[in-house]
């Protein structure tokens, strides 16, 4: 299958997956602390992969320059998601007091949509640069999207909007995300430029975001499954990655 092609297809999917994490919130009666192992689970294999797979591809393809790019993708998510949104965080919000103000909700759905953009020019980016990285890259994003689904809903209700704008604001990450596969596959020359901004992104959101709310969780069992993450993406590398 074309890289484009197959990108626009698990884009699909992972933007699926937003819109099933809106559903965990909108819909009563669903087991959210699995919602936890993904977050987990998600933030080892996305760092892993940025810093292992994506990093040196990005400085095969554009040098000691890609480094810049890595950091101004890492600060752009930091802009809109603490700067805009300063309150912003993963998981069910239920800090109400933090949220009354309805414009603070959609300042918290401007900063999740930028990344899920970024989400998309990730997954393109690796595909055309090897069906291997696309496929890791494709995993890790996978991974934090119901997650991600998750937290818009749960903040667009606390901020006092009704259900079916919440889960709207899921549908808006997943189109957010197509939108960022079709405009890496318009812009395919460009790719020594998405991949290093994207692998910024993702170590953003592994770094930052996800493993500050694991690390809130008591006990092991949760800074375990970082490394099972981790260890998961080493693990595909040896089974599939042609070196």
């Amino acid at each position: 299958m074309h890289p484009i092609l197959l990108s626009v297809v698990l884009g699909l999917s992972a933007a699926a997956a937003n819109i099933f994490g809106g559903a965990v919130i909108v819909q009563k009666g669903w087991e959210r602390r699995y919602l936890t192992y993904f977050m987990a689970l998600g933030a080892g294999f996305m760092l892993a992969t940025a810093l292992v797979e994506m990093v040196p591809a990005s400085l095969a393809l554009r040098g000691n320059r890609a480094g810049f790019l890595v950091l101004l993708g890492y600060l752009i998510v930091h802009f809109f998601e603490h700067t805009i949104a300063p309150h912003f965080h993963y998981g069910e919000e239920t800090h109400a007091d933090e949220f009354v103000r309805a414009h603070t909700g959609f300042s918290v759905l401007v900063g999740l949509l930028i990344h899920t953009f970024f989400d998309g020019i990730a997954i393109t980016s690796g595909f055309l640069v090897s069906n291997w990285l696309g496929w890791v890259i494709f995993l890790a994003v996978f991974l934090h999207k119901v997650p991600e689904g998750f937290t818009v809903s749960s903040v667009m209700l606390a901020s006092g909007r009704s259900r079916g704008i919440a889960w709207g604001a899921s549908i808006l990450l997943g189109a957010a995300t197509l939108a960022g596969v079709l405009t890496m596959g318009v812009l395919h020359r460009q790719v020594s430029a998405g991949l290093p901004l994207s692998a910024g992104v993702t170590i953003y959101v592994a770094g930052s975001d996800l493993i500050p709310e694991v690390n809130k969780e008591p006990g092991v069992k949760m800074a375990l499954l970082v490394f099972v993450g981790v260890a998961a993406l080493f693990g595909l590398d040896q089974l599939f990655h042609v070196h």
